[in-house]
């Protein structure tokens, strides 16, 4: 039996919860649980803000273990091996985006939290190709989210060829923020923080920002017209929009990495006169994830963390619902 802590209903507590898996499948393994954050993600499927989520719910998806059992036919993982496994746990590793190592854009990826049971639990189950070996440099107490929030906001730094002369703005010094600011400080980019926390500021310029916007001022967002090749919106929250396409340059692009649950809505006039663009962008496959984390190892980036023992779970879940965590939280 494996030990847990599940919601059966919307919104509810966890609970002690104890469930098996079938058989190992050739392709799969298990890891011993060792440390697992706690994403905003993990309180949207505890809610199902997002309408797929199946009760009981076991969350956890930004995992780090050590392998417990690998299936018959897995030559690239070892018992004993510390490895992380992030929001998928399979894809189908035959269509035309696995095969192009864009495992993430399969239309039958596999969260590790949706339909199945995720990290909050002693055992989890993933396919191999989804576990990233763990560089011995990083600390794996704080390096679980690294595998969701970090490949998440590397993804977006890959996809869109992002340059050490680009002019990068990030909204949000949070659990993703925090992280973009250090991976765009040490990409070498010029890199301003918005914030509706102006207490935030000093840690944002230890992150990496140069400049701080307060987002609740629209005099400081008008003066920042004009200003951003690329612009990273981290937060679950609608926003002025408009304001931040304006504040792009020409052909500049606004990328949006949180889940805001609603529309988002837009001039089309200014993205017409500037050529410019909207996007969004979702977690890395695994070959971003281990090009993220050689960067990481590289240039000694690594989460800013609070831990609580798995025991303190919902404790851990309701600070994280009022946004109090400075800046991710990690059980173990």
């Amino acid at each position: 039996m494996v030990m847990g802590y599940a919601a059966t209903e919307r919104g509810g507590r966890l609970e002690p919860f104890e469930f098996q898996f079938g058989p190992l499948g050739d392709r799969q393994v298990d890891i011993n649980v060792e440390t697992c954050g706690i994403c905003r993600s993990d309180l949207s499927m505890l809610d199902n803000e997002w309408g797929s989520t199946q009760y009981p719910i076991v969350p956890g998806h930004e995992i780090i273990g050590r392998i417990d059992a690998v299936g018959a036919k897995v030559i690239d993982l070892a018992p004993g091996q510390r490895v992380g496994l992030g929001w998928n746990a399979g894809s189908c590793m035959v269509c035309e985006w696995c095969l192009s190592g864009n495992h993430n854009l399969c239309a039958a990826a596999r969260p590790t939290i949706a339909g199945r049971h995720g990290g909050f639990a002693d055992i989890v189950r993933a396919d191999s190709a989804w576990v990233v070996p763990l560089p011995d440099q990083l600390d794996a107490e704080a390096a679980g989210p690294l595998f969701c929030g970090g490949t998440t906001v590397f993804n977006a730094l890959e996809q869109f060829a992002v340059k050490p002369t680009d002019r990068v703005g990030v909204v949000g010094v949070g659990g993703l923020g925090h992280l973009a600011l250090r991976f765009l400080d040490a990409w070498g980019c010029e890199v301003t923080a918005f914030s509706t926390s102006t207490d935030k500021e000093a840690d944002a310029r230890e992150f990496g920002a140069d400049h701080f916007v307060n987002a609740r001022d629209s005099k400081a967002l008008r003066a920042v017209a004009n200003s951003f090749d690329l612009i990273l919106s981290t937060v679950p929250v609608p926003l002025d929009w408009n304001a931040y396409v304006s504040a792009l340059r020409p052909k500049g692009r606004l990328n949006i990495l949180g889940a805001v649950p609603q529309p988002v809505s837009l001039d089309v006039y200014t993205l017409l006169a500037g050529q410019k663009s909207v996007s969004a962008s979702p977690t890395g496959s695994p070959a971003t994830t281990m090009k993220m984390l050689d960067f990481a190892v590289r240039h000694k980036i690594e989460p800013v963390i609070e831990t609580f023992a798995f025991s303190q779970v919902n404790d851990a879940l309701e600070k994280l619902r009022v946004g109090k965590p400075k800046y991710r939280i990690v059980l173990k």
